[in-house]
């Protein structure tokens, strides 16, 4: 999916949400575990109850990784149940050289049809540009991140500018603003503003509303571009807001719940 493609989808459901799929089978409902496969039944469901209202869906691989090949084949299936206009991220937070990042990108953005990864930046360049040469695939990069970790590297300073400044400016120079986002946490939301005046056009994944605590209107009002440039994740407020046979519907209620809200905030900060 290309830029146009995703800002259509923006502009037609009035939404910049991502659901994140990270499916724990200790977590679903216990009647759905009467199912062959239990997990994909849950993402189905989910699936079905909202992409009406919803841009992009966020599965994070671990939760599939762990069962092994019957985990990759759930994987694989939930992704084709996602309608084809919905942009679909891999968080899979790959970082290797260059031949091992080649050929993760096309594990997951050719052989799979994802239309965008998750990177670990760490070793530099050539652990990222693999990743940019297929067309109309993106990669996004861990800018800020939300957890507690995120102060023993991220923040240090280097010739007067924290880390993850340095890593956002310096792979802004690998990639465009057609085919790389960054990710900055939704609790860190006091750094939009600041992020926003060295990195002005390239979307921002922003995980941790919801559960987390995010604030989506200080992240949306000073996150915001002209292009509006946020995809915002929400995972367990929405795919666990209900542990009974009603889970489906509740999911659809949380995620309406922030589509209007999302909507308001177009209207206000575009």
């Amino acid at each position: 999916m290309n830029k146009k493609q995703l800002l259509q989808q923006i502009n037609r459901k009035k939404s910049y949400l991502c659901i994140g799929l990270d499916s724990d089978i200790s977590k679903i409902p216990p009647h759905l575990l009467k199912y062959k496969n239990p997990i994909l039944e849950f993402n189905k469901q989910i699936i079905d109850a909202t992409h009406d209202v919803c841009v992009a869906y966020k599965p994070n691989l671990a939760f599939y990784e762990i069962y092994g090949a019957k985990g990759w084949e759930t994987l694989e299936k939930t992704i084709t149940h996602i309608p084809e206009n919905i942009f679909k991220i891999a968080d899979a937070k790959r970082g290797d050289i260059g031949n091992t990042s080649t050929m993760y990108a096309q594990a997951f953005l050719e052989n799979m049809p994802f239309d965008a990864i998750t990177i670990a930046p760490y070793m530099g360049e050539d652990s990222i540009t693999p990743f940019l040469k297929i067309k109309n695939k993106w990669v996004i990069v861990l800018g800020l991140t939300s957890n507690k970790g995120a102060q023993d590297f991220q923040f240090l300073k280097a010739n007067k500018k924290p880390i993850f400044q340095h890593v956002i400016e310096k792979s802004m120079q690998y990639g465009t603003t057609e085919n790389m986002m960054f990710v900055v946490g939704a609790t860190k939301e006091a750094f939009f503003k600041d992020i926003r005046v060295f990195c002005p056009d390239h979307f921002l994944l922003v995980p941790g509303v919801g559960a987390q605590g995010g604030d989506l209107q200080k992240l949306s009002k000073y996150g915001m571009n002209k292009e509006v440039g946020l995809l915002v994740n929400a995972t367990r407020s929405i795919i666990y807001a209900s542990n009974g046979k009603d889970f489906a519907e509740k999911a659809r209620e949380e995620a309406m719940r922030l589509q209007t809200e999302m909507k308001t905030y177009l209207k206000l900060y575009r």
